[in-house]
């Protein structure tokens, strides 16, 4: 019978939890390694709607790229997340940003993958990545590429007509990952999420940058991972959470 312990330990085997940023809370957040597991529940996201799901299909164990638990909890209000997974007998194993860096079904991996880049180079304590296109293309015909793959409502670009081809990403809010981009030669760069001072960056470094969406750039690994654990623990159920989309609606 396969126990939490043996996931928690094979996804540490190829995203190590050593490996997280300071600022990151990963691993097993929530119940036992000891516990038997028949079912697992995989999301981005741990919302009151994914502990319903994997409490109708009889989960015991839910494995999310968000933290549950991401600061030290001052109190524990009986319609919280983390009180609910308990009240359920639901454990939370959580892979962030160690798994945003691996280089076996890592998130950036799985962008890179999803954008069909070719010759992908991760750099070692950096987290972002880079890959070429077959082909250079403008800015904005790459965003709409981007946009298509990644099933995004809406990619706002930089310098849309520049030529690009070697592009590097970090998924989810990587906004702050630019400058490191611009330093290692980047013709654009795609994230998730940016801020206003990095548009400007873009411009004044000429190179484009191109947000895709939080949710878009990092839901492409849930599908890999999944079929990664249920290739290793095939006496195990692993299914996808249908109860989640991105969160934001384009008026």
């Amino acid at each position: 019978m396969t126990q939490i312990r043996d996931i928690v330990d094979f996804c540490e085997s190829f995203a190590p939890f050593d490996s997280a940023a300071d600022f990151d809370n990963v691993g097993l957040l929530i119940g036992s390694e000891n516990k038997n597991v028949t079912k697992v529940l995989l999301a981005l996201d741990i919302t009151k709607e994914v502990i319903a799901e994997a409490k109708e299909m009889g989960a015991q164990l839910i494995i999310s790229h968000h933290p549950v638990i991401f600061n030290p909890l001052k109190s524990m209000d009986s319609q919280s997340v983390p009180y609910l997974m308990a009240q359920n007998s639901l454990s939370a194993l959580c892979l962030h940003t160690n798994l945003d860096i691996a280089i076996n079904t890592g998130v950036n991996l799985c962008l890179a993958n999803a954008l069909e880049l070719e010759n992908i180079t991760f750099y070692e304590g950096e987290f972002v990545v880079s890959g070429v296109l077959r082909s250079e293309m403008s800015a904005e015909e790459f965003a709409k590429f981007a946009k298509k793959k990644l099933g995004a409502q809406a990619v706002t670009c930089t310098l849309k007509d520049k030529k690009v081809k070697k592009i590097f990403m970090c998924s989810g809010a990587g906004g702050s990952e630019f400058m490191k981009a611009v330093e290692l030669g980047a013709d654009c760069f795609i994230t998730g999420e940016a801020h206003h001072h990095n548009y400007l960056e873009s411009i004044h470094e000429g190179v484009s940058l191109i947000v895709a969406g939080h949710f878009e750039t990092e839901d492409i690994v849930i599908n890999p991972l999944k079929e990664k654990l249920q290739k290793k623990f095939c006496e195990v159920e692993f299914l996808k959470s249908e109860s989640l989309s991105s969160p934001l609606y384009f008026i």
